[in-house]
């Protein structure tokens, strides 16, 4: 696992601080992981909200996939 060193401020200090003395995580690292890893899945959802909405605008392509891609060479 690689460290990573960033500035934050004050007020992410603080937060982090209480979600480790509330329990939700055990060490300030796992905030930040959980935390990370909810921005993942949010981003995600997002791509994927972005994706349907533009296939019902009609912005999608379909297909075999291997011919669509032969195209975009």
């Amino acid at each position: 696992m690689t460290t990573l060193s960033i500035p934050v401020s004050s007020a992410t200090v603080s937060f982090i601080n209480r979600m480790v003395k509330s329990g939700a995580a055990s060490t300030k690292a796992e905030v930040v992981r959980q935390a990370l890893a909810r921005y993942a899945e949010d981003r995600a959802v997002e791509d994927v909200r972005i994706a349907q909405q533009e296939m019902r605008e009609g912005k999608g392509v379909s297909g075999d996939l291997r011919t669509i891609l032969s195209k975009m060479k």
